[in-house]
């Protein structure tokens, strides 16, 4: 497993800033190993609901985790707002950093993560394979 340590900068949408920052480093398969900073808007999936909340204000991140696959993330995070009140679920497009978010990603380089349709759950779920090797 590689590291990678990145600050995202106000205004970043924190998913697609992981994702893309996954694909630009030539990695297909990626986990969140920490992360914590601030959303001026937050994009988030309660359990069992059909669609995302919008929650806006000062919030702070938590806490973050997740995988980063080729074709996108997975990502769940916890937030706080500014009386205190903690917020969790799935963190979708249209995260917005704040401040500032520091995160930490372990880049596998030796495996491939896509989503696929799962019929069982209803949802793109992760599917793991191991990274054919170069020239294959």
């Amino acid at each position: 497993m590689l590291t990678l340590p990145l600050r995202l900068s106000p205004g970043q949408d924190l998913r697609r800033a992981l994702e893309d920052t996954v694909h630009v480093h030539g990695h297909s398969a990626a986990f969140v190993l920490s992360a914590i900073g601030s959303l001026s808007e937050a994009h988030i999936r309660f359990a069992g609901a059909a669609k995302a909340t919008v929650v806006s204000g000062k919030l702070e991140l938590l806490s973050l985790s997740g995988s980063i696959a080729a074709t996108g993330a997975h990502l769940h995070g916890a937030l706080a707002t500014d009386d205190g009140t903690v917020l969790g679920g799935h963190l979708a497009y249209g995260c917005l950093v704040r401040t500032t978010a520091e995160v930490l990603l372990g880049l596998l380089p030796d495996w491939h993560f896509t989503r696929e349709a799962d019929a069982a759950t209803g949802y793109p779920e992760l599917v793991v394979q191991p990274k054919p090797p170069a020239g294959d």
